[in-house]
């Protein structure tokens, strides 16, 4: 297994410049006077397929062995992984299948189908339920499973490149708040900011239904698995990756939980004030900030915003509501 060091993410940066895009910073007036520091938003949500995972999933399949390439691949996804494999699948000319929760965002179906992967839909509602049932079957079928998250290449790609854009980007910034699900985004994002300023403070955002991170940091070990809840934002739903929490441990200063409602006013509140459609996953650091959750700053500050992959029913649903 590859070893997340700053060796890895320079060797992520490297493979991904020219295939993705640098996004862009934009400052964010109302958040940085109701904060008291100044605040940038990434906004990844315009990132190739709509989001971050593109990042770890054109990496990790980069890296493939051509053995493991001729078995065919597979992985689990509760909407972008999946669409980022197809499309990382697609230009590497390899073959995928996308396993997805019963319940996944249409939107993010139908952007992996046009893609041109198989998606399966599983007749179970939560991440970690099907992430079981897809490991089942890939096994079954002799495919090389690509995990979303718990897997040091995809942090490196994922978290750490998108961290060494935003240290370039933003580098007076000395505060980070991002979302966390599974820990890919969050793990390697951590790692490389905290290798590059050790007293920098490193803020996680969880729904309070599922709260894997701060239920890990109070056991000591990673909760891998959490009942299935309903929720808009799916990419924070579920457990930890047991290798991400193992990098994240000792690098989050706090955990930030949110309540659904508070995620749907972040929603509205981008809409209004940046006239972004995110997903909802991507809106939970912004309700963090909203709600008064991510404490006290003192530092120039930057919200990772992680994906833009929502069906246009759920848009208006919210908006109308």
């Amino acid at each position: 297994m590859t070893e997340l060091n700053m060796e890895l993410i320079d060797e992520a940066s490297a493979f991904l410049a020219g295939r993705i895009e640098r996004t862009p910073m934009e400052d964010s007036p109302a958040l940085s006077k109701s904060l008291g520091v100044a605040v940038s938003l990434k906004l990844e949500c315009l990132q190739v397929t709509g989001s971050f995972k593109i990042r770890g999933a054109f990496f990790r399949l980069s890296k493939l062995t051509d053995a493991e390439k001729r078995a065919g691949i597979a992985t689990c996804s509760a909407g972008n992984h999946g669409k980022a494999v197809a499309f990382a699948a697609r230009e590497l000319g390899l073959t995928a299948t996308v396993y997805v929760p019963r319940d996944v965002d249409d939107a993010k179906y139908r952007g992996m189908v046009a893609l041109g992967v198989e998606v399966i839909r599983s007749d179970r509602p939560g991440y970690d339920d099907t992430l079981d049932w897809a490991l089942q079957q890939s096994a079954a079928a002799g495919k090389t499973f690509v995990s979303a998250f718990d897997d040091d290449a995809v942090m490196a790609a994922n978290g750490g490149t998108l961290a060494a854009e935003v240290v370039e980007q933003a580098p007076e910034a000395r505060t980070f708040i991002l979302p966390v699900g599974g820990g890919g985004l969050s793990a390697g994002f951590s790692y490389y900011v905290k290798e590059k300023f050790p007293d920098c403070t490193f803020i996680g955002c969880q729904l309070e239904a599922s709260p894997a991170l701060q239920l890990s940091l109070e056991r000591g070990e990673a909760v891998t698995r959490l009942p299935a809840v309903e929720t808009l934002a799916g990419g924070v739903e579920g457990g930890l990756g047991a290798r991400c929490f193992a990098v994240l441990r000792d690098r989050v200063d706090r955990v930030a939980l949110v309540t659904e409602d508070e995620v749907i006013d972040a929603f509205r509140w981008m809409h209004a004030h940046h006239e972004h459609a995110i997903e909802p996953t991507a809106a939970v650091p912004i309700a963090a900030c909203l709600a008064g959750k991510v404490g006290e700053l003192h530092s120039p500050t930057v919200v990772v915003i992680s994906g833009s992959n929502v069906s246009e029913e759920t848009v208006r649903g919210i908006l109308e509501d």
